[in-house]
């Protein structure tokens, strides 16, 4: 079944958009698979709650999140890191999926990136209003490895910029299924989320959930 659906997204060659120097822009990318991803989620949701981490300075992250795969990113008093147990269950984080897995892979192919292979994946939850402040992904120990991030749910605005946080960022409307890679000479842009708009989707109502694929080492 696996096998078919990832066939479909071949056959379907979705639009690719270069948007930075090593990072790309999938248009619909996922939406052959979107119902398998959607419950692939849940499932981790379940075991692994979403919840509002805790930054160093004491500030409350805008956005929900929870892990998926060997490691989850996690933020609180002591800093920012990756850690095989949830804090919340005292148990390692749910397994990645298969199909996450051949996702990510596909996805960073079709950015230029050979034989990505993830070992954590954040899955972040978005509701009418929330943000991402402008940041750079640094805490893995390898940044030969791109970052796949997958949009599902309400359509975002997604900021992308340069290496400085002064660097003025670019904007892209995502939408349900589309999928950002970025790596190489981008991989330490700095990005964030406008605050979302309020809307109502057909499979995940007024949410959009990201599901964010990293190789932490």
């Amino acid at each position: 079944m696996t096998g078919d659906l990832f066939d479909s997204v071949a056959e379907a060659q979705p639009q690719r958009e270069a948007i930075a120097d090593g990072a790309v822009l999938l248009r619909g990318f996922v939406k052959p698979m979107e119902s398998g991803l959607i419950d692939a989620a849940r499932a981790i949701v379940a075991q692994s709650p979403f919840r509002r981490m805790t930054t160093p300075g004491g500030h409350q992250m805008s956005v929900a999140m929870t892990n998926c795969g060997e490691r989850g990113w996690i933020t609180d008093h002591t800093g920012y890191r990756y850690d095989p147990v949830d804090p919340r269950t005292a148990a390692p984080w749910p397994a990645m999926p298969p199909l996450f897995c051949d996702l990510a892979r596909r996805a960073a192919e079709q950015g230029g990136f050979e034989g990505f292979a993830p070992d954590a994946c954040l899955v972040n939850c978005y509701e009418p209003g929330t943000r991402l402040s402008l940041h750079q992904d640094k805490d893995e120990l390898d940044y030969s490895a791109p970052i796949v991030s997958v949009s599902l749910g309400l359509p975002a605005t997604f900021l992308f910029g340069g290496l400085a946080r002064s660097d003025k960022p670019r904007r892209f409307r995502l939408v349900h299924g589309d999928v950002v890679v970025w790596g190489g000479a981008s991989r330490l842009a700095y990005h964030g989320v406008a605050p979302l708009a309020d809307g109502e989707h057909p499979l995940l109502g007024r949410k959009r959930i990201n599901l964010t694929f990293r190789r932490t080492r």
